[in-house]
Parts: structure tokens; sequence; C-alpha cells
């Protein structure tokens, strides 16, 4: 299983992101993810920048970093002829190649525009008709469609990349896994469970496994909860509210209601490397191929400098 290094757009502005790929790629790290917001989860950290701005300054810095988005809603705020421009000319500018990973979207997020917020099930309809659309423009095809979401008149991509873009596919049920197998080059999904690797596996998807786990290396714990405090609002919310909440506002409200000791449960903290090998070893005894780490907080040298101390970056990896 290979490390990757998870860039956050919810804590840092596009200039210190660029620059955290940059210092990511010299600490060894070959794979980086990036986040597609357009709100913070919560407001204390205080950043959101457009993620395909923020990637034509990584492009533009990098040499062999591959990218990813970690993930891209295509269905509501953007239109998935956009994001297939965005992801395809994005394609032709990163060195170490780019992948776009999409999943159904948090209201958070998709609410802007003032459109209704389907279920999940007709969310994850309008993903496989999204997916379709843009492997079609991929391709530099003329394209028009008329689904049951997404109607496409006579649009045509004339900058691609020479082998069409990815699509990986997001999500952790079995319906949303079973879409990542059928319709995607890939799957994306937050916990290490055996179960969904298998699910995916056995509905024919050939594709990478992939992950995303928050950890907070400092010199101390005391050091890294606070961190955690100030940075990241979510660790004490409960899973089911994160693509529900519409406002940072609402998940400040419901990480004041949440049990501390959440924390303790779900990210590896302080100076002690062995809650986040176990983690990491998780996953790969999960069957996960990538595992992306994001460092909590402003700290993040703390997480490259760990990386490379125990091997987990560099030739080999």
């Amino acid at each position: 299983m290979q490390i990757g290094y998870h860039l956050s757009s919810e804590e840092h502005d596009a200039r210190a992101l660029v620059q955290h790929a940059v210092d990511a790629e010299a600490a060894g790290f070959a794979h980086a993810s990036i986040s597609d917001h357009f709100h913070p989860w919560g407001r204390e950290q205080g950043h959101s920048p457009f993620v395909w701005s923020t990637l034509g300054g990584i492009a533009a810095r990098t040499r062999h970093l591959h990218l990813r988005t970690l993930v891209t809603c295509p269905i509501l705020r953007v239109h998935p002829v956009i994001v297939a421009q965005a992801a395809a000319t994005t394609a032709t500018m990163v060195p170490g190649g780019f992948d776009l990973a999409v999943g159904t979207g948090e209201r958070l997020n998709e609410h802007v525009l003032g459109q209704a917020w389907p279920r999940h099930a007709v969310r994850l309809r309008m993903l496989r008709e999204a997916v379709e659309i843009m492997r079609e423009l991929f391709e530099g095809k003329l394209v028009s469609y008329d689904g049951e979401f997404f109607t496409v008149e006579n649009a045509q991509l004339f900058d691609v990349p020479d082998d069409p873009v990815r699509i990986l596919v997001g999500g952790d049920g079995d319906a949303a896994v079973t879409a990542a197998a059928e319709v995607g080059d890939g799957l994306v999904t937050l916990a290490p469970d055996p179960d969904t690797v298998r699910t995916y596996r056995e509905a024919g998807g050939d594709g990478p496994v992939v992950s995303m786990q928050h950890v907070c290396i400092a010199p101390t714990e005391e050091e890294a909860r606070k961190a955690i405090d100030a940075w990241w609002t979510t660790a004490t919310v409960p899973h089911e509210l994160n693509v529900e909440l519409p406002l940072p506002a609402h998940f400040e409200a419901a990480a004041a209601a949440g049990r501390p000791e959440q924390v303790d449960e779900s990210i590896p903290l302080g100076p002690d490397p062995r809650s986040a090998h176990e983690a990491i070893d998780n996953y790969r005894e999960a069957g996960f191929d990538l595992l992306y780490l994001h460092q909590i907080g402003p700290g993040q040298h703390h997480l490259l400098e760990w990386t490379r101390t125990h091997g987990l970056v560099g030739a080999g990896q």
C-alpha cells in the first residue's frame, strides 16, 4: 500500500496549499489529494479556495507528484460538463498525472445555489449520469446528451490529455460501492473495512481502493489536542451528519455536543507513532492500495518529518 499526502482546502489558503504540495514532493511523496469544498467545515478553519485554481498553481510548481481531487461533486453546484473541462485542463498541466475522484456531495457545499438537496439514492443516479457525460467529453467527442437529470448540447473539449482522465467514485454503502465498480476506475471510501473492499471486488471493480486518514503528529499530545480542537471541527461530529448539515456554524454546534474521547478513538495524535502505524496497518490489511494522510492544523512539517523518519515515503513506497 502506498502512502500519500492530503491537502486540506478547509484549513489553508491556496498559496499555502501550493507550498505544502511542493514540500510533500520534496519529502518523497509521490501522491497527493486535495479536498474540493465551497465552505470549510467550521468557521475557525477559515479557508476554502477554488480547487481548480489551486491545482493550477500546484501543477506549475511540482514535477512528479500525482494529484487527485478527494472528492469533487459534479452533480449540483457545478455541472458535469464544467467539471470535465476543469479536470481535462488540469490533467494536461500536471506533470505527475491527475485523477478525478467524484462523489454525491455534502449539503454544506452543494446547497449554495438554492437547489433542492436530493436524497442519496437520487444523487447517486445523478452521479452515474454525470460520469457517463464526463467520459464522453474526455474522449474529445462532440457530445449531446438528454438524460434524466442533465442536458448537454454540442459540447466538445479541445484540450484533453493523451489518456482520458481516470474517474474514481466515492462512497461507503453497498449502492455507492457497486456504482464505483460499475462506472468508476477505482473506489474512494473512508473506513478500513475489508467488507467494503470485498463488495467492490465482487461487483467487478478492479481499480485502486483509496482512503484518507486524519492524523495530528506533534511533539506532545497536548499540542496535538489543541490543534485538533482549533482546526478540525468535525472530529466529534457523527458521520451521518456530515452530508446533511448546511453551514459551518451547524458543524460547530454538533461538535460542541460530541464526546471528547471520540478524538482519541478516530485520530492518531501526538509524538507516539504507534497509533498512526496501527491506523495505516488497518487499511493495508483491509486491502487498500493507497492511503492519504491528512495532518490537522498548521504543523505540516511534523507529518513530513515523521513519514520520512519511518520510511513511509520515497523509493519503493
